[in-house]
């Protein structure tokens, strides 16, 4: 993608030396659905999407409040409706809602009408649950067409790519990109699928180290670290002790600004 972009922050609010936001992709069924449709037919394999609203999101809610911090969530629109009161539970607990298309569906598999048909339908569902300024793709993917519609339809921050360790501005489309990469993100090290035996799960003191390295690496360097997990993954009993132990060492940390997507966001020029 060749563009002029806008160098993000050196430094953070309060003089920090580097940033990080808790962010959690609350995909539900629909992650399943969109790998294959015929999977909406069987419930033993949405049952490992439905955790996460069911019960991750619960237990990470109470993480969350004990340590005092806000995070951003971001929402396929069919899940808010499927689970609304998980949705207003989140954003009465004074945490972002951001959009993650409304079927679990990368826009690179979509028309250009269907993406903005998804784009559209997401963020009227999400925004009657609360202002919605950012947008994640489902597969950490762009169409040629997502960054206009982004700035189309009024959104402020994507959370999608992999080309730096701090946030910079995509300056032809006003749009803000805060950086993630699958290092720090739950899924890679976690996930597992009963369709392929081969997969290892990784144990938590294997990513804790992993998680430990790249956080302190990131802090070193003045970046920001956007952490990305998801309920039905880090909200398993054996991980929530990981979920709490990463808070605490990050706000242990000096000089570290802990925010949501939106409010590091707004530190770019």
């Amino acid at each position: 993608m060749d563009e002029t972009v806008t160098p993000g922050p050196s430094r953070w609010p309060g003089g920090a030396r580097s940033a990080a936001a808790l962010t959690f992709d609350l995909d539900a069924e629909e992650v399943w659905i969109a790998q294959d449709p015929a999977n909406a037919a069987r419930p033993g394999v949405l049952s490992q999407g439905a955790y996460g609203p069911k019960v991750g999101v619960p237990l990470i809610l109470e993480i969350l409040a004990r340590r005092e911090i806000r995070a951003t969530f971001f929402v396929p629109g069919r899940v808010a409706e499927r689970y609304p009161k998980v949705v207003r539970a989140i954003a009465g607990a004074g945490h972002e809602l951001a959009h993650h298309g409304y079927t679990h569906t990368s826009p690179t598999a979509l028309s250009p009408e269907a993406e903005e048909h998804e784009l559209a339908r997401g963020l009227e569902i999400l925004s009657s649950f609360a202002p919605v300024a950012g947008y994640r793709s489902p597969a950490w993917e762009f169409s040629p067409h997502t960054l206009g519609l982004l700035a189309r339809y009024g959104f402020r921050y994507s959370s999608n790519l992999m080309d730096d360790i701090r946030p910079y501005r995509h300056d032809h489309y006003g749009i803000v990109e805060l950086p993630v990469h699958w290092t720090l993100d739950d899924a890679p090290h976690f996930s597992f699928s009963g369709a392929s035996w081969t997969k290892k799960i990784a144990t938590v003191e294997e990513v804790r180290s992993i998680w430990a390295d790249e956080l302190a690496g990131l802090h070193q360097l003045g970046g920001s670290a956007i952490l990305t997990m998801h309920p039905q993954v880090i909200g398993r009993p054996g991980r929530l002790r990981l979920l709490e132990e990463t808070i605490a060492g990050l706000q242990s940390q000096p000089e570290t600004f802990i925010g949501t997507c939106a409010q590091i966001a707004d530190c770019v020029p």
